[in-house]
């Protein structure tokens, strides 16, 4: 089955960190490491003041229906359809009639009628999927496959492959000229440790509010939302083992009452829960502590031997380098062992990374220092040293005051700590009062130490290689699409937003490419109990149509706004078909994870099969992100694109990555491809919706 997307992957493979990017684990499910699109007007509360009458964060769990397995005939049906877009373009480009894409759809719907019928061996892997469904106490894919298979069977680094970041909004109460300059190279400063200090106490209050039960359900007009992937934010983290990772145990609620702290690659344990009343100890105490973590790391200076960047490695590697570390010293399994069960990681930077700063599309403002700070995020600035990659969340705070949370995706997917981190952002720092550098009230911090030989060395030499031949490779970039948003789209345009952006990316993929591409969104399936993620194919005919109409210059406003409105509508169908359970690709992943040796059918061996799922275009979006500066993972093919993006009111937030070792591929020509596609579907939309038609009000002629 790897043979359909081997030669497109060669052209685009000679570097070792594009060799490192796929593997056939991750083929299966590449995309599960996405944040998600929710139902349409999902509400998220975690803003919601507590009210004793309101429901407990928990409370509706055992009222969610189960993740359902759909009649085998009708994911065929919907798979058969979803191919013809790939036919269409074959056809077009090579010059074949419609009678060539009906004899091709035709022969693969006999393959479906084989695979399905009598004795078939589709109907023998529907039953071996029934019966997993029965021994499985929550989710069928959730609890017995999802982690595994779409997480922790990749054995590449988790840097930039797996890990997303959210880039936080500035802190307005830092005054502007610490923002824009920092401090030094190798100082801890008053504005970063206030900041510090202010996001460990929001997002130490969220999780004591969530070990109360004081989160109101989410929910949407479909119903409640799935609350457990809460319960996996704090305390987790992701253990390397060979051949599949494991994450540690994760009891709700945790009992942790500690966070690891990491400052010039030296790692600490501070307090941050009162252990008597279970509260979050105050914003000036932690201040305090981490005062004192900072000064006693600026005394030692740069660790030399920064273990951190181990957990930077190939998985494999690390697994290795882990265990070696662990049999040296007893030392070492005590300070692995608080880091793994600390409730998160924050990362103290004594530097701010700077490079040229990136205009919007509009050239009415700039924007801040987005390229610099997606190279933080993902990569440390390229040196992957003063994280803990392992952690389901660490937050980094340089010392301008610019902040970070980067997560490891298996636990949850990214929406759920960005609204975490949103929580956190909703209430900036105090500027008043003395600082607490100094003082008497720190909590009692603890120094990890560490027992290192020469093997381990050589190993860290190796993961920093690792991690900068990965950041090297990596070509992320933000646009901050600024000439309208999601408020235009929806009043002016007439279309709903997320489905208009998935169209934009369509046509600035053509655009750069010249050809389609098999397109991933992630919907959200947290309308059932355990709940994450399935396929929005957004390639779709009506998709393919509408854009080979905005590629045609003779085609009509009229003409192009009449198909990209049919192109929405399919969208949208799609969309919530997969996030009510009736998407086709979780169910697809399940089937053939329950192949045994020897058991193959044409319909899986098909190279249209394996090309109707290379997401060479890998997408997903979030809530408005009015509080973020930009959201990003990596590309999961070679010779593809990683893109999120936050749907504001007035601007649009995209985050593109790409690889430097693909000719074939550019961030900075997609970019301008995708601006250049907003601005022609403006045109487009302005001049080429009907007429509103008139009426008469009180004598009056009014336009509707």
């Amino acid at each position: 089955m790897l043979s359909a997307w081997s030669s497109s992957l060669a052209r685009c493979s000679s570097s070792s960190s594009a060799r490192r990017l796929v593997t056939p684990a991750a083929l299966l499910a590449v995309a599960g490491r996405r944040s998600q699109r929710q139902l349409p007007r999902s509400r998220m509360f975690a803003l919601t003041a507590y009210r004793k009458e309101q429901p407990r964060t928990l409370s509706r769990q055992k009222d969610l229906p189960r993740l359902p397995i759909q009649p085998l005939s009708l994911i065929l049906d919907k798979y058969i359809q979803t191919l013809r877009p790939f036919l269409l373009d074959q056809a077009d480009r090579e010059g074949k009639d419609a009678g060539w894409v009906e004899q091709e759809l035709e022969k693969r719907r006999k393959w479906a009628r084989d695979f399905d019928g009598q004795g078939g061996l589709g109907r023998t892997l529907q039953e071996r999927l029934k019966d997993i469904d029965r021994i499985t106490p929550n989710n069928w894919l959730d609890d017995h496959f999802w982690i595994k298979v779409a997480y922790h069977s990749w054995r590449v680094s988790l840097v930039v492959n797996s890990n997303w970041w959210l880039m936080c909004k500035e802190d307005e109460s830092i005054p502007p000229e610490v923002r824009a300059h920092g401090a030094p190279q190798g100082e801890f400063t008053e504005w970063q440790i206030r900041r510090a200090a202010n996001l460990t106490r929001r997002l130490i209050d969220f999780k004591v509010r969530l070990d109360r039960q004081e989160i109101l359900p989410d929910s949407s007009r479909a119903g409640p939302f799935d609350m457990h992937q809460y319960t996996r934010v704090f305390g987790v983290t992701r253990i390397p083992h060979i051949p599949v990772d494991t994450l540690t145990h994760s009891p709700y609620p945790h009992p942790s009452r500690d966070i690891t702290v990491v400052a010039n690659d030296h790692f600490y344990i501070m307090p941050v829960v009162d252990a008597a009343s279970g509260d979050p100890l105050p914003a000036e105490q932690l201040e305090a502590s981490l005062w004192a973590i900072a000064d006693d790391a600026a005394a030692r200076g740069l660790a030399s031997d920064p273990v951190g960047v181990l957990s930077g490695d190939e998985r494999d590697a690390w697994t290795r380098s882990r265990e070696h570390l662990l049999a040296l010293s007893p030392a070492n399994r005590a300070s692995a062992t608080a880091i793994e069960d600390s409730l998160f990681v924050l990362a103290l930077d004594p530097s701010t990374l700077k490079s040229d700063k990136y205009v919007s599309s509009s050239p009415s403002r700039d924007t801040p220092d987005l390229d610099a700070h997606i190279r933080v995020a993902s990569s440390a600035a390229g040196t992957g040293r003063n994280r803990f990659w392992d952690k389901a969340v660490q937050i980094v705070v340089e010392n301008s005051g610019r902040a970070t949370m980067i997560g490891e995706h298996s636990p949850c997917d990214a929406l759920i700590p960005s609204i975490v981190c949103d929580y956190a952002l909703a209430k900036d720092l105090d500027p008043s009062g003395d600082s607490r550098r100094g003082s008497s009230t720190a909590a009692q911090v603890s120094k990890l130490e560490w027992v290192v030989d020469d093997a381990t060395r050589q190993a860290i030499e190796q993961a920093g290689t690792t991690v900068a031949e990965i950041a090297a490779d990596s070509e992320g970039r933000m646009l901050w699409y600024d000439e309208y948003g999601a408020g235009w789209i929806k009043s002016v345009a007439k279309q709903p937003p997320d489905a208009y952006l998935q169209m934009a990316l369509q046509l600035a993929y053509h655009k750069t490419h010249n050809v389609p591409t098999a397109t991933y969104e992630t919907a959200s399936t947290r309308l059932f109990r355990h709940g994450r993620t399935e396929v929005i194919r957004t390639f779709s005919e009506d998709s393919w149509r509408w854009v080979k109409a905005m590629r045609d210059s003779s085609t009509s406003p009229e003409g192009r706004y009449a198909l990209l409105t049919k192109a929405t509508k399919a969208h949208n169908t799609y969309t919530k078909e997969a996030s009510t359970g009736r998407g086709i690709d979780r169910h697809f992943l399940g089937l053939r994870l329950l192949l045994r040796e020897g058991e193959t059918h044409p319909l899986l061996d098909d190279p249209l099969f394996a090309k109707s799922q290379e997401w060479v275009l890998s997408t997903s979006g979030l809530s408005a992100g009015d509080r973020f500066h930009g959201t990003g993972f990596g590309a999961v093919y070679p010779n593809g694109y990683g893109i999120n993006y936050l749907a504001g009111d007035k601007v649009v937030k995209f985050g593109i990555e790409s690889k430097f070792s693909c000719p074939e591929t550019s961030t900075d020509v997609f970019r301008q491809n995708l601006v250049d596609a907003m601005r022609e579907m403006r045109a487009m939309c302005e001049q080429g919706q009907p007429p509103q038609p008139d009426t008469q009000v009180g004598g009056v002629q009014a336009k509707l």
